[in-house]
């Protein structure tokens, strides 16, 4: 089986490139968010944690994190982004270790790991990925993405400023790819280098 990271900004494509192309017999496809998201639940390993560094404040009323409030005061500086980070992401890199088994055990040809951060954070295991793609987009084609997902314009400007400096690492790893343009155009020239990756 091959593990391939999908990683690149917000708005890029990469969500839903990997949907479609998780519907071809032998794909699959997880999204590092949704696990991430999954460790914040009440009694999870990630709630109390983050209730402890960014305060009840980022609580809903019945006592879940409010998402939205977290992003917000976790990207109002560098430091607290670290910590959220260094909070989250582990917890996310185990989930995807048992992701991985999982599949391999299923006889899955091709898992697609969607995460923005798979090439940037310093707690990803680089090792659990055969290959990394890294898809990208101008961002004025990322915003008119993200608002037509119904997402309010001043979290996607936050979203947007917060990734800007996002880049492709240079290294025989990471194919860079294309992603402007119709999903269905992005996802036949991933396909094509997967294509070819699964060759090697």
């Amino acid at each position: 089986m091959k593990a391939i990271g999908i990683a690149g900004p917000a708005g890029s494509g990469k969500s839903t490139v990997a949907r479609l192309l998780s519907c071809r017999p032998g794909f699959a496809y997880v999204d590092c968010d949704e696990l991430g998201w999954s460790t914040y639940l009440p009694g999870r390993s990630a709630y109390a944690p983050l209730v402890a560094r960014f305060g009840r404040g980022i609580l809903d009323q019945d006592g879940t994190v409010n998402r939205s409030r977290l992003s917000a005061i976790a990207l109002a500086s560098p430091e607290a982004k670290r910590d959220l980070e260094a909070i989250v992401h582990p917890k996310v890199m185990a989930a995807v270790r048992r992701v991985i088994a999982e599949h391999q055990g299923r006889g899955t040809q091709v898992l697609l790991v969607e995460g923005a951060l798979l090439l940037s954070s310093p707690h990803v295991d680089l090792a659990l990925f055969d290959a990394f793609v890294w898809l990208c987009a101008p961002e004025a084609e990322r915003r008119r993405r993200l608002l037509g997902c119904g997402l309010a314009r001043e979290a996607v400007e936050r979203r947007l400023s917060a990734q800007r400096d996002l880049a492709a690492p240079e290294t025989p790893r990471v194919h860079v790819v294309d992603g402007q343009g119709p999903p269905s155009e992005v996802a036949n020239r991933l396909l094509a280098l997967l294509d070819t990756l699964r060759g090697c």
